[in-house]
């Protein structure tokens, strides 16, 4: 394995959530993140650990002009759209951004022989696998645009694996939750979607009220069970999967989850130890595809990454993710 000092690695959706914590991660082990962002729903305050390059994934001259100022080492790829709610009613915006600015980016990154590819897919992908610990042999068969958009992605990486010798490390993850303890990037998405920072803001009094989708599911307090993973622990294996690649091993798929499952009204009393502040909730109908319980199992990851989830625990999450609450945002 060579070393990592003064390596360049291109961080796409470096300026989100989670690329701006793997951004953290590998400026921490020794490599030079660069950010390639085109700010739709990143933060250029967000972009601390390396340089900043503006520009879309749809853009193949500005991608070969970064590529050919860096020479990066690898790609790192988490630039998509996310909203399963806006993927099922504009599936084509999916397939345009997604792959098609994915195709891009893999077309750019062989041309210039940067073949070391580590990839942000989704356990969207498995689509509806009701109350089953999902691994990484569970059949694939996403229900909307959002998952199906990543599973093309994959099949695309194995395809110019086989042709050009493109090695990659795709990550199917769970819920992701949490923030950087040290303060200096969180979560912060316009608009929020995702029912830990949804709840916070209504700690806060910025929302009047939690909606819980759903509470007859068979579960033991009725509403959704799902796998949630600290931010932090989910970059540490990207950083891992990278050396994994470095090292020479050859194309993986890994599941990175906690193996636990928390429910909706689990979350939301473990926010109240918290903040001590409490969270008013209505309870809504079930919104449709979603299921009772949702599980990973990252096993794998554990035996052959030696990845471990260190941080994922409602605690730390939602600890983690108050503070930043409290104190963080972006301007772009």
């Amino acid at each position: 394995m060579t070393s990592a000092k003064g390596k360049h690695v291109l961080v796409t959706g470096g300026a989100g959530y989670i690329g701006s914590h793997a951004c953290k991660v590998l400026s921490a082990a020794g490599y030079i993140p660069v950010t390639y962002d085109n700010l739709v729903t990143g933060w250029r305050d967000a972009v601390k650990f390396g340089p900043f390059e503006p520009g879309d994934l749809l853009d193949r001259d500005r991608l070969d002009a970064v590529f050919s100022t860096y020479a990066p080492i690898a790609v790192m790829h988490f630039a998509a759209l996310s909203q399963v709610g806006e993927a099922m009613h504009k599936p084509g915006k999916y397939w345009h951004n997604n792959v098609c600015g994915s195709l891009c980016l893999i077309e750019a990154a062989v041309a210039a022989g940067c073949l070391q590819f580590v990839f942000s897919s989704t356990c969207a992908t498995y689509g509806e696998h009701d109350n089953v610990v999902l691994d990484e042999d569970t059949p694939q068969s996403p229900t909307n645009a959002y998952g199906a958009s990543k599973r093309a992605i994959e099949d695309m990486l194995v395809n110019f694996g086989d042709s050009h010798g493109l090695r990659h490390v795709t990550f199917r993850y769970f819920n992701v939750a949490g923030a950087d303890p040290d303060g200096e990037v969180g979560e912060f998405h316009r608009p929020e979607t995702h029912l830990i920072p949804v709840m916070l803001d209504v700690v806060q009094g910025k929302r009047p009220a939690l909606t819980i989708y759903g509470t007859d599911y068979d579960t033991p307090d009725g509403t959704c069970i799902r796998d949630y993973v600290h931010v932090m622990d989910l970059v540490d294996a990207h950083v891992l999967g990278l050396k994994w690649l470095d090292s020479g091993k050859k194309s993986r798929v890994f599941n990175l989850g906690s193996g636990h499952g928390f429910s909706v009204r689990e979350v939301i009393q473990h926010s109240g130890t918290v903040t001590n502040l409490p969270v008013a909730t209505v309870e809504g109908a079930r919104r449709p595809g979603d299921c009772s319980k949702l599980v990973s199992g990252s096993v794998r990851a554990e035996k052959e990454l030696g990845w471990s989830p260190k941080r994922s625990d409602l605690k730390a999450m939602i600890s983690d993710a108050w503070r930043w609450h409290q104190n963080g945002h972006y301007e772009r």
